[in-house]
């Protein structure tokens, strides 16, 4: 880019030499001058801007508007710098004096260039040749400023074509340096280099390491941002932003701009340090868009740079408590004692006034009245000037006065320089560059850059009563050893801000803030089931999501809760006391029958069968066991199988004496012989179990109960997989089918003998087994979670407890409590009573039946006694089991 700004910076020198000499005498602007042996230059920025011209159709000056009173306190503090060093013994034992002629920039490059164009016109022979006369102003040995980088820049081009050494005051562009571009330019403060590896160097030593940059486009603005930018990513400091101003005020998208910059302060909160290398106005337009945001910006910090470290004016109506607080850096200064006095007594030199067309618009201003003018007030303006009197830039000036003045000295103690023509501006730019002058005691020189390495001045603003004060110097940069002196607390309190991407705490992850440098990021929190242990971790770790989790935020795992149907569970310790009780009663139901097993009571309940019933009781309960606990794969596999073949055996018992109930009393007499030989009460019972080993058996080969981990977003269920759905379908709906085979066959024998109604608990107990697992089923479909185990396993109490209150608590009554019923005697008397009881019935039907119908012969005496004698058969049978 630096190769095109140097092509258009030639077309505007040349584009204005090919308008003619005519035309370059024909500049008629605004001057402060005085007459000397050896008369420089000045260019200072006296008025804020030029009017904009809408339609531009030929080369004219255009109007200064906006008076500056701190660009015209410089150019006062250039002519009181002039008449001081005529008045030093340096010029004085010479007999030779300095002259001047100040022009306004109006901080316009085309109007500075217009300017320097007249410091550079040559003599024509109206002037005689060069003369010095009224006509033909004299040469131009040196020039003072200008104030701005990017005028400081396009003038230095157009002084290097007749070599006249350049000193800026104020100008800090690092591309300033580069003497094979401008070797005709100096200046009496330092590069923006130093400026900004001050600036880095104290953000690190505050550990400021997240800021935002502020800048006014330009050459000025963009050397300095990149300057900056460079340094201060080499330093591991961050910049979170970059905003840069347009050059103009008054461009279309000018407002826009302001505005989005606001808004990018403002939409970065955390980001407390803010560098500004913007000139005074765009910094006022700035924080006008700002106002009104004091709580946000109240602890931020603002690094000035020396453009507007010094400008007061830029907070307007504002204080510092609507921006936060200003860090400046400003330029060495010096006694300013003599310059204010100065301006004091100005008022009363009228020869003065007479050559400063400057000084007669400033006592033209309106006052604040609004009438033109001060009146008869020398105060009022000698006060103004005295507040806009900065005192770093007023000794900038100074020295390069008294650097020329100590240049020339060196020439005209070789040569007569009264005489014109016999000095020279390369000679003077030669001079320059040997030349050691001293200001104030102290000796300085510039460097092979032609600067003026100083250092810097670190301020702090603060209010006092409402004044602001900008020259409060906190501590002092060396840029020798890069390091600060601090001067007095004020400097140590502003570094107690924080402004940094705070390191990432543990939970945390650093995430890259989209569209800025890698070093600026946020703080995310890890999401759910990942963590980081450690500080600015750029990505979080996993956990292992089948035995931790995490919540969002943390800093490790946690082991998920492993969850089962447990020992200690209150419900399962409720079940597992039935279960044992279950067992401790079946055990006991065994051992009274055991001991009362001749008893009428203990036959017609089943004799043997009644202990085998028992016995796959205890089976049953004991399956009820296995859901409790951890489950494993040999756990899981014997629950379901133990209970399967033990209920099994338990229905299997109560199938046969179901049958032998149908076949006593409900068979057709004509089957009885045939079923009678097929009735095998053991072979049934071992065919049946048989049926239930062998559905197990391809149940555990084929896929068989297995333990399983089912894993929900905090916890583990450990459970039991009955791997094949189906056959744990077929094993329960295998006894489902032989209780309902039960349940029909002893619904047909309901009616017998009250005392010793087998069929009645048989229904009973098949009835509630069948609705216990009927209910079973679609809970146990649609049910999860650990308390799953405890369904089936309720289930298998009520089964459990079913079949041993139905057929043996009521024997077990009778054994205890009613003696006198379980003799031989009591039974038959039962069934005499019975069967006289039946016979009635039948002949009373019989008879009626006869009376109904004709030409039938049918003896019901003899089937009703037929059925009687069947049915004590079965009685005797049972006692006899």
């Amino acid at each position: 880019m630096e190769p095109m700004g140097d092509v258009l910076h030639l077309l505007v020198i040349l584009s204005l030499l090919e308008t003619g000499n005519a035309k370059v005498r024909d500049f008629k602007a605004a001057v402060a001058t005085a007459p000397g042996d050896i008369i420089i230059g000045g260019l200072f920025p006296i008025h804020e801007g030029v009017e904009e011209s809408q339609n531009l159709s030929a080369p004219h000056a255009s109007q200064c508007v906006r008076f500056n009173t701190d660009g015209f306190t410089q150019a006062l503090a250039m002519i009181h710098a002039v008449e001081s060093a005529n008045r030093s013994p340096v010029l004085t034992t010479l007999g030779i004096s300095l002259g001047y002629r100040i022009h306004d920039t109006c901080s316009d490059v085309t109007t500075a260039l217009r300017a320097s164009a007249d410091f550079t016109q040559k003599p024509t022979t109206d002037c005689g040749g060069g003369a010095n006369t009224s006509t033909c102003p004299p040469p131009i040995m040196a020039v003072i400023g200008a104030s701005s980088s990017e005028i400081s820049i396009a003038v230095a081009r157009q002084l290097n074509l007749e070599l006249i050494p350049q000193i800026s005051y104020a100008s800090t562009a690092i591309i300033l340096s580069d003497k094979k571009r401008f070797p005709a330019f100096k200046r009496t403060v330092p590069s923006d280099l130093y400026q900004t590896r001050a600036m880095v160097q104290l953000l690190s030593d505050s550990k400021w390491t997240w800021v935002g940059v502020v800048t006014t486009d330009g050459d000025y603005g963009r050397s300095a941002l990149d300057s900056f930018v460079s340094q201060a990513t080499a330093s591991g400091i961050c910049v979170a932003f970059k905003e840069i101003l347009p050059n103009s005020l008054t461009s279309p998208d000018g407002k826009s701009a302001f505005r989005k910059a606001a808004a990018t302060l403002l939409r970065n909160p955390n980001v407390k340090v803010v560098v500004s290398f913007a000139r005074p106005t765009h910094m006022m337009y700035l924080y006008q868009e700002l106002r009104g945001w004091g709580s946000v910006l109240g602890e931020r910090v603002w690094v000035a740079s020396d453009g507007w470290s010094s400008s007061k004016e830029v907070l307007g109506e504002m204080d510092l408590l609507d921006i936060g607080n200003v860090v400046g850096f400003s330029f060495k200064r010096g006694n300013l004692a003599p310059f204010h006095r100065y301006l004091m007594n100005l008022i009363n030199i009228n020869d003065v006034i007479g050559n400063n067309s400057f000084l007669k618009e400033f006592y033209s201003l309106p006052n604040k009245s609004g009438d033109p003018g001060f009146g008869s007030s020398f105060i009022v303006p000698a006060k103004i000037l005295l507040n806009n009197s900065h005192t770093n830039v007023v000794f900038s000036v100074e020295m390069a006065v008294s650097a020329i003045a100590h240049a020339v000295a060196d020439i005209c103690s070789k040569k007569d320089c009264k005489t014109p023509g016999t000095v020279q501006p390369w000679e003077v730019l030669g001079a320059l560059r040997d030349s050691c002058f001293e200001m104030e005691g102290k000796s300085y020189t510039f460097d092979q850059k032609g600067d003026l390495n100083l250092g810097y001045d670190v301020t702090v603003w603060r209010s006092v009563r409402g004044a602001i004060n900008v020259h409060d110097v906190v501590a002092e940069y060396h840029p020798i050893n890069n390091s600060f002196k601090t001067k007095t607390q004020k400097g140590r309190n502003v570094k107690q801000s924080t402004s940094s991407s705070s390191n990432c705490e543990p939970g945390k992850f650093k995430k890259t803030a989209e569209g800025q440098h890698t070093c600026c990021y946020e703080c995310i929190n890890c999401t759910e089931n990942h963590y980081s242990n450690n500080t600015d971790m750029d990505q979080c770790l996993s956990c292992d999501i089948k035995t931790e989790w995490s919540l969002e935020g943390s800093s490790g795992c946690t082991h998920k809760t492993l969850e089962f149907f447990s020992w200690q569970d209150g419900f399962a310790v409720v079940l597992l006391a039935l279960a044992a009780l279950g067992i401790a009663l079946v055990l006991l139901v065994g051992a009274l029958f055991l001991h009362h097993h001749q008893t009428p009571v203990v036959k017609a309940a089943g004799g043997p069968l009644s202990q085998i019933i028992l016995l796959s009781l205890v089976g049953s309960f004991v399956s009820a066991v296995f859901f409790v606990g951890h489950p494993s794969s040999l756990q899981c596999k014997v629950r379901q199988v133990l209970f399967g073949l033990s209920f099994t055996l338990c229905v299997s018992c109560i199938l046969v004496k179901s049958l032998k109930i149908l076949l006593a009393f409900q068979l057709n007499p004509d089957l009885k012989d045939v079923l009678r030989h097929l009735y095998q009460p053991y072979a049934i019972i071992c065919l049946c179990v048989a049926l239930q080993v062998l559905t197990c058996t391809l149940w555990l080969v084929l896929q068989s109960p297995r333990e399983k981990a089912t894993v929900f977003p905090t916890t583990v269920l450990a459970e039991c997989d009955e791997g094949s759905q189906v056959a744990f379908g077929v094993m329960l709906g295998y006894i489902a089918v032989l209780a309902l085979v039960c349940f029909a066959c002893a619904f047909k024998g309901r009616k017998l003998p009250q005392k010793y109604n087998e069929a009645r608990f048989i229904t009973f107990s098949m009835l509630l087994y069948l609705m216990s697992w009927l209910i079973f089923v679609p809970v146990y479909v649609t049910t999860s979670g650990k308390y799953l185990p405890a369904v089936e396993m309720v289930v298998i109490l009520i089964s459990n407890y079913g079949v041993l209150s139905c057929h043996f608590f009521p024997k077990c009554y009778v054994i205890l409590f009613k003696k006198e019923h379980n003799t031989k005697s009591a039974f038959m008397k039962n069934i005499y009573e019975y069967s006289r009881k039946g016979i009635t019935d039948s002949r009373s039907v019989s008879e009626t039946s006869v009376s109904q119908t004709e030409g039938y012969c049918i003896s019901p005496p003899y089937n009703s006694l037929q059925s009687n004698a069947d049915r004590i058969i079965y009685q005797e049978n049972s006692l006899r089991l």
